[in-house]
């Protein structure tokens, strides 16, 4: 049975600029299909066109047939879908959660006002859903309190609550360790293995492949490849899809290594660190030293200390005990930075990015020069500060913060897995403009991924923190 079916649906500005190019493709039950393509080449677009939840200011053409259905007036018609037939997992589900809701009280919400359940079933089923997916202890929790698996398992629950068989994924492991990635995973495999039809969107070459199904490669905005995922992605004709597919980290060249220039200045040492978030305890008795220009990787699952180890170097957080160790004095608080692994988070949504970059050039007096070159390091375009954070991709507002970082001449950047919402195309080019703007500017950079193979091949010594646990 054919589930979905979309003929030349296209995304234009209410300009007539084309943002994508007409696509068309069917999902039948049982089925999946990936589209893989780099950040900001329009997949997210044309998702949100499907839904009929495209921004104002965009419009879209062509044709949606639901269920043998065909949906002529989009907006109208297909906002009555949502939930019971069409089901959107977002990017960012922390954002697509109420933040002053628990995650039980929402779903019981979708079940009760959506699946038309009543107050006692929709209760009972809620608690039962959660149980299922592992957060059987989180169920009173608010979205704040959850890991980034956490906060995507709950956000599956709640989308999927009322039945919906047409399930529109949207970068659903982006930022996620590799045993949430996994579960996720799995999850989107039980959308189409239990009669429903799954349509995911993702630059992570390992989803696509254990997904499988059927690939649709995209690059701005227009399709370059399609095909069965074990022939496409073993087997690529395109030049684009062959770059994406080999510019994933286990692929990468090791970056240059410092240890090669006797030179080396220490800029801070962390000694006999123990670190705790109220009453519990994350990780004891860290200690390593930190050279200028030097580039340090972090590893370890989830919730075992690596952000909060960031907010200890940037003075953000007392750490329990031990001590962090200067060598440099002169250097300014707002020298130490984060960047962060939930890029929206640190932006302020309703303020073009020009008018945030420009309140911090003026605040710290910085040189606006370094501007353009920066935009074109890192693929950006300038018309891009044009737009608020809630109108980029995840991948464009992190290297929008990245720009702003390095705008500030830190002395240290804490890249809190700053990659993981970037194509591997884009990821290679950000880690290595990172890592050689640290090492031209002097500025030590220490580097969480969950990513081993992206650690290994641009750092110069790794810290595991699971050999740091109580």
């Amino acid at each position: 049975m054919q589930l979905l079916k979309i003929e030349n649906v296209s995304v234009q500005t209410t300009d007539g600029l084309e943002l994508v190019e007409p696509i068309s493709l069917s999902l039948e039950q049982g089925k999946n299909i990936t589209i893989l393509g780099e950040t900001g080449s329009g997949k997210s677009l044309l998702i949100q066109a499907i839904m009929g939840a495209l921004p104002q200011e965009l419009t879209t053409t062509g044709t949606i047939i639901v269920e043998n259905c065909k949906i002529s007036d989009k907006s109208d018609r297909l906002q009555k879908l949502w939930g019971k037939t069409l089901v959107m997992l977002p990017q960012e589900p922390r954002r697509s959660l109420d933040p002053i809701m628990d995650i039980s009280q929402q779903l019981w919400e979708s079940f009760h006002f959506v699946a038309g359940f009543d107050e006692k079933k929709s209760a009972e089923v809620s608690e039962n859903y959660l149980s299922k997916l592992g957060l059987a202890n989180a169920q009173k929790s608010y979205p704040h309190q959850l890991s980034g698996g956490m906060a995507q398992r709950a956000s599956f629950a709640i989308a999927t609550a009322s039945g919906g068989k047409i399930l529109l994924a949207d970068e659903p492991t982006k930022g996620l360790d590799p045993v949430s990635k996994q579960s996720v995973i799995q999850l989107l495999k039980q959308a189409y293995q239990n009669g429903g039809g799954l349509l995911t969107i993702t630059h992570d070459i390992e989803v696509a492949t254990v997904l499988g199904g059927y690939i649709f490669v995209i690059k701005k905005g227009k399709l370059v490849e399609q095909g069965e995922a074990e022939t496409l992605l073993n087997h690529p004709q395109n030049e684009y899809t062959k770059a994406l597919i080999g510019a994933d980290p286990q692929h990468w060249l090791p970056l240059d290594n410092l240890q090669k220039n006797p030179n080396v200045e220490p800029l801070v040492s962390v000694k006999n660190l123990t670190v705790a978030r109220g009453k519990r305890e994350l990780f004891s008795q860290l200690s390593f030293d930190l050279n200028k220009g030097e580039i340090l990787g972090i590893v370890g699952r989830s919730g075992i200390g690596k952000s909060t180890l960031a907010d200890v170097l940037c003075g953000l957080l007392k750490p329990k005990s031990g001590e962090v160790k200067w060598h440099s004095t002169t250097h300014k608080k707002h020298q130490v930075l984060k960047l962060y692994q939930d890029p929206p988070e640190a932006f302020a949504p309703n303020a073009t990015l020009q008018t945030l970059l420009d309140d911090v050039i003026d605040y710290h007096k910085l040189d606006r020069s370094q501007i353009p070159a920066l935009l074109e390091q890192l693929s950006l375009s300038p018309e891009i500060l044009q737009r608020t954070a809630e109108n980029v991709s995840g991948g464009e507002l992190q290297r929008v913060a990245i720009l702003r970082a390095l705008l500030l001449e830190p002395v240290l950047l804490f890249a809190d897995e700053v990659t993981s919402r970037l194509d591997p195309i884009t990821q290679q080019e950000t880690i290595k403009l990172l890592v050689e703007q640290c090492r031209s500017r002097n500025c030590g950079l220490i580097i969480v991924s969950h990513d081993h193979h992206l650690i290994e091949k641009s750092c110069d010594k790794v810290i595991d923190l699971e050999q740091y646990l109580f």
